[in-house]
């Protein structure tokens, strides 16, 4: 007997479009409810346990967090952190300007990108993944605020093989909480941030080891900046 597609089609959009409609006011949910809670795992943390690598992690709020942790990160991965929207579009176009020259393939994500990346979305380079982290590192910025997108940051960034956050950074590295990091070791821990498999604090990579004192000096010219002095109270 011929398939009756007739009312078959209607059908599939009616429940294609019920299931768009649930999954857009659900994100709608969940984006709004991270910004008092911490997300339960994300992708690249579930990609960590799939490949053995372990999963060490402990959530903390900004207060158990030394403001030195705070500074490094942004001195580190993001010094205009407090005053862009989201995007460093001048280091975009430097970054794009480098990859169109060299093989090393320069990156200018923001604090507020590698968080939307990090939380929502999966590891890997793609348009459509790219896409994407520009659409939630939007809504975070406009659904959280600066400090809360600090916050997460400090607590799902990978800092080390199987190492998420900075209280397990701290534990792992030094045993001790984040809260009580020193600026050096602070500094030592965001040196680490571009590729933390590979820049590594034990044992001390070169990376880590030329990178840190640079780290320090930022930290000097930028801790009394009055906009970063908010993000560290």
């Amino acid at each position: 007997m011929p398939l009756n597609t007739k009312g078959l089609i209607p059908r599939i959009w009616r429940i294609a479009k019920r299931v768009f409609i649930f999954l857009f006011f659900f994100h709608l949910f969940y984006l709004l409810l991270l910004k008092w809670v911490d997300p339960p795992i994300t992708l690249t943390q579930l990609g960590s346990v799939f490949r053995g690598e372990g999963l060490k992690r402990t959530y903390v709020g900004m207060k158990e967090i030394s403001p030195y942790a705070k500074l490094a990160v942004i001195c580190s991965e993001d010094q205009l952190f407090p005053d862009h929207d989201g995007f460093d579009f001048k280091s975009i176009e430097k970054a794009m300007k480098h990859n169109q020259k060299s093989k090393s393939l320069h990156g200018a994500s923001t604090i507020s990108q590698q968080v939307a990346k990090n939380v929502f979305l999966w590891q890997g380079r793609s348009y459509f993944r790219k896409a994407l982290e520009v659409y939630f590192t939007f809504m975070i910025e406009w659904m959280w605020g600066k400090k809360r997108i600090l916050e997460m940051y400090l607590n799902i960034s990978e800092m080390g093989k199987g190492v998420y956050g900075i209280e397990a950074a701290a534990h792992s590295y030094f045993n001790k909480p984040a809260k009580t990091l020193t600026r050096q070791e602070a500094a030592k821990i965001a040196a680490c941030l571009p590729n933390p498999k590979e820049f590594t604090i034990k044992p001390l990579s070169n990376r880590v080891a030329t990178r840190t004192p640079w780290i320090l000096i930022q930290m000097t010219h930028l801790q009394d900046d009055p906009d970063i002095q908010k993000l560290l109270q």
